[in-house]
């Protein structure tokens, strides 16, 4: 069996962040979604780190995460493609700048039917097919291209 962590990689990380928001906001949208990934595929995380000092630090996702950026109509139609495909999705929406904590994130969540959410990025993992499918429409963030 091929070890998911292995490249090639069969499969794909991506993060989809509107287009509109500031820079801060990207920034913390791609790094609270790319947390969901982690938490919700853990084989997806590598050994921890070490330097030469021997000072160890964190493991951290073991495959690239692509970061897409998109406007708003692109993200709802890519949520509604990962749904219908089954794939699992993390979801940031724009109230969940003005909340402070967990609780009160997923409590904005909770309070909006599916298709009304104001999505302002979503992540997803799986097959390299699957996920090209879901972020159609999307284009590589500008700072990811060299």
């Amino acid at each position: 069996m091929h070890d998911a962590l292995t490249p090639p990689f069969d499969t794909k990380i991506a993060v989809l962040v509107r287009d509109d928001l500031a820079a801060w906001q990207r920034l913390n949208v791609t790094a609270f979604l790319a947390s969901g990934i982690a938490a919700a595929s853990p084989h997806l995380v590598g050994d921890p780190y070490a330097d030469a000092d021997g000072t160890a630090y964190l493991p951290m996702l073991g495959m690239p995460v692509l970061v897409f950026e998109a406007d708003a109509e692109v993200l709802r139609a890519a949520r509604e493609r990962a749904l219908r495909r089954e794939l699992a999705v993390a979801v940031y929406t724009a109230d969940m700048f003005g909340t402070g904590h967990d609780e009160a994130n997923r409590a904005t969540v909770a309070a909006v039917a599916g298709a009304g959410l104001d999505l302002v990025g979503l992540a997803l993992h799986g097959p390299k097919n699957a996920v090209d499918k879901v972020a159609k429409g999307a284009r590589l963030h500008p700072a990811t291209i060299g």
